[in-house]
């Protein structure tokens, strides 16, 4: 007998985001800010479960495998933001949403906000991070409902990694403070 325990994280995550999605009909269902809610609750956690469980255990624990941003030429293990842009890229390819992982202070520059709603939202939630920072933006003439959360350092791996990279803007990052923000496009009817 299968159990949702047989199933990968990302099946499942893709399922529930679908229902989510295709609640309802013709205007009824569940808002977007609940979908773009559950949307992060579920990146929040993947992300959160592979720093710490994957990435700060075999890289700091148990000195298994270290962390990379350059993981396939170092065969090394994809640093928590590339695994983030990696799901990001399938998402955006299979759905009518997308979300991406931001900062004020990219060490990767590609990782900086890319529209005004963006950088706003992004130092919303640095000033607020008990807020998640809500917009309503039109794109190539469709409505999309942005969120932008914050994304706090949850591991000692985070802020080292960000305090000691030669091209990191900022070097005083500190365990439990905003780093950036998730940033969630949901299409809105």
């Amino acid at each position: 007998m299968a159990t949702l325990n047989n199933y990968p994280r990302v099946t499942l995550a893709a399922a529930f985001i679908g229902l989510i999605a295709g609640c309802g009909g013709k205007g009824e269902g569940v808002p977007a800010e609940s979908v773009a809610d559950y949307i992060h609750t579920v990146i929040d956690a993947d992300r959160t479960t592979y720093t710490s469980d994957v990435v700060d255990r075999l890289q700091n624990v148990e000195n298994v495998i270290k962390a990379s941003e350059h993981f396939k030429e170092d065969k090394a293990l994809p640093l928590p933001p590339q695994m983030i842009r990696m799901g990001s890229e399938r998402v955006t390819d299979k759905s009518g949403f997308r979300y991406s992982l931001q900062s004020l202070w990219p060490i990767n520059k590609a990782n900086g906000p890319t529209t005004e709603a963006e950088k706003t939202g992004l130092e919303a939630v640095v000033k607020n991070p008990d807020v998640p920072f809500r917009s309503y933006q039109t794109i190539n003439g469709k409505k999309y409902l942005l969120t932008v959360y914050p994304e706090k350092a949850t591991s000692l791996v985070c802020i080292q990694c960000h305090n000691n990279h030669k091209e990191s803007p900022r070097r005083d990052q500190v365990l439990g403070g905003v780093m950036g923000g998730i940033a969630i496009y949901v299409p809105v009817d």
